[in-house]
């Protein structure tokens, strides 16, 4: 019977009511308790490293998980981490870069209602989420929420409310589940052949900046005490404004000329990143020191900078760790 080991981390799935609102205080063990129907689907063991709010999660408890999976993954067939849905994306992604090439899944569920509420949709993500994990076909990072399961680099949380919470941004999802049925999509490449790769390292000063009409470029001389690299967000397929007195390009060359890191990407969800189609981008397009995001998503731009800033401090190694697909993060 395969083994596997459940990371509960806390998030509305762990939630009871106090009369302050919401928050976690159910134990892994207990929610499974919940859900008759994982009982003799394999062997399972709880660890419980924090039990909060998604809200607060860090980078730091990214490390942590990594960690407890990296010192267990000799003994179990894989690991169902139990989070909140508010930053499970984040979460997903930066797993996805700290354990690379896992032969053996890791699934990351939660919910949108808690346990105890009558209508919650905790006891079929938290179901679902087992039967991926034990199925032979199942590898590397993925969410399982809502009946898809959807690679780790590729989730969005789409919706703050309805049980689909989720959605698959620029890839297909990993496959559909109904009921006991894992249906997967065609062309799916095989098992890994080689070790997983572990990773210990994050730099967290990253942060994400969204263009808006009448934004100050100062904002990037504000920011250089704190962060060595942004994630900016620019209009459309690449659109960055220029007017005089407001100089964008010069405060963009002057943050990288600085030895920061910038990633380019667009605020607008699907289809990605072109700065070479209109006037307003092109000047970016070549720029050394200048990072595509192609079509990912801001979730795994994030957790890939903090990773790759984590690993190399070479412009050149930076960029070449960047720019690798990691667990489908990028189209080639």
């Amino acid at each position: 019977m395969k083994r596997i080991l459940i990371i509960a981390t806390g998030g509305t799935i762990a939630s009871t009511a106090d009369g302050r609102g919401l928050s976690p205080t159910l134990t892994g063990r207990e929610l499974a308790e919940q859900v008759p129907l994982i009982d003799g689907l394999c062997e399972l063991d709880f660890i419980q490293p924090m039990n909060i709010d998604s809200t607060n999660m860090r980078p730091d408890d990214w490390l942590g998980m990594a960690r407890i999976i990296r010192t267990g993954y000799d003994g179990y067939d894989g690991f169902v981490i139990l989070h909140g849905t508010d930053t499970m994306a984040y979460t997903a992604a930066a797993l996805s870069y700290l354990v690379q090439a896992s032969e053996k899944p890791i699934v990351l569920t939660g919910s949108q209602q808690p346990m105890a509420n009558p209508f919650t949709d905790a006891k079929l993500n938290l179901y679902q989420s087992l039967l991926y994990a034990l199925d032979d076909a199942s590898r590397d990072v993925a969410v399982v929420f809502g009946g898809q399961a959807i690679c780790g680099t590729r989730a969005h949380k789409q919706r703050t409310m309805s049980a689909n919470a989720f959605t698959s941004v620029n890839f297909p999802a990993l496959a559909v589940l109904r009921g006991e049925r894992i249906i997967r999509g065609v062309g799916l490449p095989g098992k890994n052949l080689s070790a997983p790769i572990f990773y210990d390292m994050l730099d967290e000063r990253v942060c994400v900046i969204k263009l808006t009409p009448g934004l100050a470029p100062t904002i990037f001389e504000t920011l250089k005490p704190a962060y060595r690299a942004i994630i900016l967000e620019t209009f459309g397929i690449g659109g960055i404004p220029e007017r005089e007195g407001a100089s964008f390009k010069r405060a963009i060359f002057d943050w990288i000329d600085a030895g920061r890191t910038l990633v380019i990407t667009t605020q607008v969800p699907e289809e990605g990143l072109d700065l070479g189609v209109y006037e307003v981008g092109r000047a970016y397009a070549d720029h050394p020191g200048i990072l595509r995001g192609g079509d990912m998503t801001t979730e795994a731009l994030v957790a890939k900078t903090m990773w790759a800033l984590g690993q190399a401090r070479d412009a050149d190694e930076l960029g070449r760790l960047f720019m690798a697909p990691v667990n489908h993060d990028r189209t080639s």
